[in-house]
Parts: structure tokens; sequence; C-alpha cells
């Protein structure tokens, strides 16, 4: 029988669990979000979150085992998110994840989040090429990385404020368009078109450095001095304007290092304009692109059993004592 592992993952507000084969198959993967819980108060609340947490991660784990038809004892190991992220969370997952391990009599092993993202890849190619320009995009990352093999990693840039995700969301909320803010924004820009507002590009000649922040302000002030404004303008102007960042960035990059791969990640690697667009720039460049199916872009705890098997292969399992790391950073090389 092929070796397996489950893998939970409870950062923020979804709920996952996932069983992974030691070469990266996917037996089950199950995901419940909690976006209707947040949706009122126009993002999460981590006290809402945790409690979320505590009711549906039993539930979750039991039917990713009984849809990958495997039982606790007959697994390698549990992976869980130890970090980044939310505080009261991490721990949900942590305790379930030890609980289970100690309970099986097998080891537990913690996975940085960002890994997990990294590692997302291989659910869609297991052609992952080395060095690879690697754009992480979420609610709350945005940095360029350039990895030299699976595990080693090294920062080109990161946002000095907002991620751009969080910038779809406050623009969103802004508009009266609900949480979250990305499909909704990405949708509407489709409606909407043209650029034809122009709004500013941060930073765009600075060389990995991005910056969302005053995107955003150029956003709420013509809004607020056009009454009139019809929102898929807005939103296509907007959309527009994060992936011509997006873009040039990674242009520079491809430019400078002539990675034989790109790799986009994170849960903004879901919206279908940038995919359209790292597409066209991957094949201008004659570099293959490596991005995560739509639906692995977001949270999910198949990324982490990925990101898993390698960690186990170099590290091996956690120390006991290893807790929830709420700012945890990628370690750099």
């Amino acid at each position: 029988m092929t070796r397996a592992l489950l893998a939970i993952e409870t950062s923020c507000d979804e709920t996952a669990a996932a069983v992974v084969d030691a070469d990266f198959g996917v037996r089950s993967s199950i995901v419940a979000s909690q976006v209707e819980l947040h949706a009122g108060f126009g993002g999460v609340v981590p006290e809402l979150a945790s409690r979320a947490h505590i009711e549906t991660i039993t539930p979750i784990v039991a039917r990713a085992l009984e849809e990958a038809g495997v039982a606790g004892p007959d697994l390698e190991a549990v992976a869980v998110t130890s970090g980044p992220g939310l505080v009261g969370a991490l721990l949900v997952g942590i305790a379930t994840a030890k609980a289970l391990g100690l309970g099986w009599g097998i080891p537990v092993v913690g996975v940085n989040h960002l890994e997990g993202h990294l590692a997302s890849v291989y659910l869609a190619d297991r052609d992952v090429r080395f060095p690879q320009t690697a754009l992480l995009v979420s609610g709350g990352h945005c940095m360029l990385t350039r990895a030299t093999e699976p595990g080693h990693y090294e920062l080109l840039g990161e946002t000095v404020d907002d991620s751009i995700g969080e910038a779809y969301d406050k623009v969103a909320r802004f508009l009266g368009l609900g949480y979250p803010g990305g499909p909704v924004l990405d949708r509407l820009a489709g409606a909407g078109g043209e650029d034809r507002l122009g709004f500013p590009r941060p930073m765009l000649s600075d060389g990995y450095t991005f910056s969302f922040s005053g995107l955003k302000t150029a956003v709420v002030n013509y809004v607020r001095s056009n009454p009139a404004f019809e929102v898929e303008e807005v939103a296509a102007s907007f959309v527009a304007a994060c992936m011509d960042v997006l873009i040039a960035k990674l242009r520079r990059a491809l430019e400078e290092f002539g990675d034989p791969a790109l790799a986009i990640v994170g849960g903004v690697a879901a919206s279908p304009v940038l995919r359209e667009r790292a597409q066209a720039l991957a094949e201008e460049y004659g570099t293959r692109l490596l991005i995560p199916p739509q639906k692995m872009a977001t949270d999910n705890a198949a990324m982490i059993g990925v990101a898993a098997w390698h960690k186990l292969a170099v590290f091996g399992p956690s120390a006991p004592s290893f807790g929830p790391e709420p700012d945890l950073r990628l370690q750099f090389s």
C-alpha cells in the first residue's frame, strides 16, 4: 500500500483535512469554509474562526479519512499548519493533530503555511523545475521569491504595507461588494472591460518591492469624488493596476534570472485574470508556468500534506513541544 499521511489546515477561516500519498497523490481533500460566518463583518473575526474550527475539525477529519479509505493507525504521520495565522485557529489544528498522533502512535509534523502554498504547484504538475521564480499572493502575503530547490528560498521582495488580497478585500468592502472581495472584483472587472481610470501602479519600477495601500486610497478618493461612478469600471481599472504591478515584477525577475520555471501560488492565484496574464508571460519568456488548480490555490490541507513529505524527509517529525507560531516566516537561505 502507498504510504500516506493526514494533513490538517486551520490557519485562518477554512477548516481543512486531506490524505496525501508520498508521491503527492491526493486521496481526499475536504475544506469547510467560514465565508458566510464572517461575511457580515467584512473580514475574519478571530474568535469566531477559532470556535468554528473547534466545532468542525472532528467531522472534517473523519470525512477525509473515510473518503481516502484509510484508518488512522495505518498512516505514516499527521501534518498540521503551525503558522503563520491566527493563534487561536492554529491551536485548534495543532491540538487535534497531536491528539490524533498520540492516539494512533504516529509522528506529527508542523508545516509552515507559506511553504504549503509554495508546494501547492505539485498538485497540478509533478514536473516542478528548479530554480524557479515564485510569487506568493494571498490575503495576508505578497512576496516574490526564488526557490533553488525544495525548501531553499531567496527573498526578492515583499509588500511594505497591504498584501494584494487585503487590498482587494478593502476595496470590495468600500464598494459594498461583500467578503471575500477577490472573486467579485475579478468578475466585475471582466464586465467592466478596459482600464479607463488609470489608477496608479505603486512602486512599479522599484525593484521587487510591492505596495498596494496607495492604490487602494486612489480608488477610495475617486469614488468619493465621483458619486455617479460605475462599479464595473472601477473594478476593471483597479484589477488592471494590481495585475500590471505583479506582471512587471515577474517580468523583471525573469529577465534578471531567466529561471526555467515560474510559480504563482496563494489565494490570489485563483484569479482568472492573473492566471491568463501569467500564462502569456511564461510563453513570452519560454518558461514553465507552475500554478495549482484553481480550487487548490486557496487554503487547503492537501498543500500542507505535500510540504510535509519534504519536511519529514529532510528534518523528520517535529518536537512534541512545538506550538503555534502566528508570525512564522519563510526561512531564507
